[in-house]
């Protein structure tokens, strides 16, 4: 007969197993462009419904670790395409410019790892506020839950506002003038309205069958965010130059600490508020505390995904609280609802292991792509990119997926040949629930046709 002890033991022995391996599996899909941690997740609901009986269906200790691991090894692991290949999710969109520049610099690895280093950052965050979330976050849902709509409105409103209007004194003409100054913020303002007239659409009558909610919109996701920036290495020819490695990261504690501070308090208001993503609450914060230095908005950037995605699951465990923010966390609803003080301490403790692990992971991780680049094309691994993404979203959704991957392709080149911030994408979930919200959802179906 097992001692007290001795079952404690095997628990955590069995909890930070299936932590470690969640973020190993994420180690290989978070390298992959186009396939979403959120897909992977369906797949073990799927699993989790035909082997229901099985030790990994019936027993949560070692179910919910697993998805830890693997939401946090993605938030975290991701990064490298993002930076490398050009091919980031909606929650990097922001941080693409700036890694980027760092990239052609040969600084592709300094990036990397300033990224990393803000996802350290916003778990250390998430731990430090743990003990606060089962007081505060009942109340903050109940004194918000009334008003989603008009701060939704104003939010979208933001994004536009913005996108002041630039430049202005190139050409020969007025009329040339005023296009210099308003093409970005024109060509914003149309990238919102046909993203979210697109959303609108999928979220009615999506010409795709699939068996969870959000594969309808991941072809979307794939062509608005990830395709564009490939087709423009492809275009473009890019020569990625040589990529060091340094002995340290060009960040001061300082430099740190802004990032980190303002990437944590837009990543947990996108976690918490419905359908911001990490970006746009990184976006927020960012203009709320001036951030004006590229290192401190790597970082912050690199807090607000990792608080967005892991703190949107960890609020499902909170006591209390009864709330479930994020693809995986209503996915994890469907089958299980954590109720206990314990479990929420049981998968902290799987998040801060599956954080320092992803963190070392991600250098070995960017150091095999340096190598890679080394010695191949990078226009061969632009096309080998965009292979990736057709075969994973073809894979998933089938031909109608095709369909609207190249649509939202389109749309998703509007900012970037016109300059535009990427941000306005987004649409393609804000202005269909800030719709539906309104109440004006039935209406505008059968304006359109689609109910």
């Amino acid at each position: 007969m097992s001692s007290p002890c001795t079952n404690v033991i095997l628990l955590m022995l069995k909890v930070a197993l299936s932590t470690a391996a969640g973020t190993l599996v994420s180690a290989f899909i978070g390298c992959l462009p186009a396939l979403h941690v959120y897909n992977v997740a369906m797949l073990m609901i799927v699993f989790h419904e035909h082997v229901s009986q099985s030790a990994l269906g019936r027993d949560q200790f070692i179910m919910m670790p697993f998805l830890m691991g693997l939401i946090v090894g993605w938030a975290v692991l991701n990064t490298v395409p993002a930076v490398f290949l050009g091919a980031p999710d909606e929650s990097a969109m922001l941080m693409v410019f700036p890694t980027q520049k760092y990239l052609m610099q040969g600084r592709g690895y300094e990036a990397t790892m300033l990224s990393g280093l803000g996802a350290l950052g916003g778990a250390i965050c998430l731990i430090l506020i743990a003990p606060a979330l089962p007081k505060i976050l009942p109340i903050a849902r109940a004194v918000l839950s009334p008003h989603l709509f008009w701060l939704l409105a104003l939010i979208i409103a933001y994004m536009v506002l913005s996108e002041f209007p630039r430049g202005g004194d190139r050409g020969p003409t007025r009329l040339a003038r005023f296009w210099d100054a308003w093409k970005s913020l024109l060509a914003g303002i149309l990238t919102l309205l046909l993203a979210g007239w697109l959303g609108f659409i999928l979220m009615r009558r999506a010409p795709i069958n699939v068996t969870f909610e959000f594969s309808k919109i991941m072809p979307a996701f794939v062509g608005l965010f990830g395709i564009p920036w490939v087709l423009q290495n492809i275009a473009s020819g890019t020569e990625v130059p040589r990529q060091y490695v340094p002995r340290s990261i060009d960040a001061t504690p300082f430099i740190a600490f802004r990032g980190i501070s303002a990437g944590f308090f837009g990543g947990f208001f996108a976690a918490f508020f419905p359908i911001v993503t990490g970006g746009i609450g990184g976006l927020l914060a960012g203009h709320a505390t001036a951030q004006n230095d590229e290192r401190a908005f790597i970082i912050s950037q690199g807090t607000s995904k990792f608080v967005y995605y892991v703190g949107a699951f960890l609020l499902l465990f909170v006591p209390a609280a009864n709330i479930a923010r994020g693809g995986l966390g209503h996915l994890v609803r469907t089958m299980y609802i954590p109720r206990t003080t314990g479990e929420f301490m049981m998968i902290l403790g799987a998040m801060a292991l599956s954080s320092a692990l992803a963190f070392l992971l991600l250098g070995l991780l960017a150091r095999l792509i340096i190598w890679l680049i080394k010695y191949v094309n990078y226009r061969y691994l632009s096309w080998l990119t965009l292979c990736i993404m057709a075969a994973l979203v073809f894979a998933m959704t089938g031909w109608g997926g095709i369909l609207i991957m190249i649509v939202s392709t389109a749309i998703g080149m509007i900012p970037v040949v016109f300059h535009a911030r990427r941000s306005h994408c987004m649409g393609v979930l804000l202005l269909p629930v800030c719709i539906e919200m309104a109440g004006y959802g039935p209406q505008l179906a059968r304006l359109l046709g689609l109910n």
